[in-house]
């Protein structure tokens, strides 16, 4: 199993180097301080696996994780942070990572769950997976504005940009800006995946 380790601090890139080139079947080909850092060494030395910290400058994990996996989908994520919010751990998975540990997860452990992820499973740290299954404090509905709720709900039946506009009575311009901004606070890619959700989740809302 080849390596790449991308975190902004030297001292845990070195650490993880020295503690996971132990493993008999890991060899860390190479680091990297951040996520452009990161796509050039993908693209210099081909690693199976990259070990990804998200906060980092110039590109952070979540933006190099996405465009490495559009260019190279068979090289597999774990992010490794010290965050367990659930945004970044959503974020992440979005954005095609298969793995999300915490920093304060043993090496030994860390070293098991790397094998796993490259057999195809997916590695979420028992913390992370508590944190994403709790229930929200909120509804989801909230976060958006009268508008917003208007055009997502007019997504979610299918019609277009000319079409809401001229039932809303707003231009085009309008229209894509706020499904934009909809998009964005429901970390969601597309107008297909915000039908989807409206679905499973406003319509039962709303219902109330």
């Amino acid at each position: 199993m080849k390596i790449l380790i991308v975190d902004d601090d030297p001292l845990v890139c070195q650490s993880l180097k020295v503690l996971l080139s132990r493993e008999c079947d890991m060899e860390v080909i190479g680091t990297a301080n951040n996520g452009a850092e990161a796509i050039t060494s993908c693209r210099e030395l081909v690693p199976n696996v990259l070990l990804m910290d998200i906060q980092m400058p110039v590109m952070d994990g979540i933006q190099a994780t996405r465009q490495i996996k559009q260019q190279w989908p068979n090289i597999q994520v774990m992010m490794l942070s010290t965050f367990k919010d659930e945004k970044n751990i959503r974020l992440a998975i979005l954005a095609g990572a298969e793995g999300y540990l915490i920093k304060s997860t043993k090496v030994s452990s860390m070293a098991q769950q790397l094998r796993a992820l490259v057999s195809g499973s997916t590695v979420l740290d028992a913390t992370v997976l508590k944190q994403l299954t709790q229930p929200a404090e909120r509804e989801e509905l909230e976060q958006l504005t009268p508008r917003e709720k208007d055009i997502a709900a007019l997504v979610a039946q299918g019609l277009s940009n000319r079409e809401i506009s001229e039932q809303l009575y707003i231009t085009e311009g309008t229209v894509r800006n706020t499904l934009s901004i909809i998009l964005e606070k429901l970390e969601l890619r597309d107008r297909t995946q915000l039908a989807i959700h409206y679905w499973k989740k406003y319509n039962s809302t709303m219902d109330r």
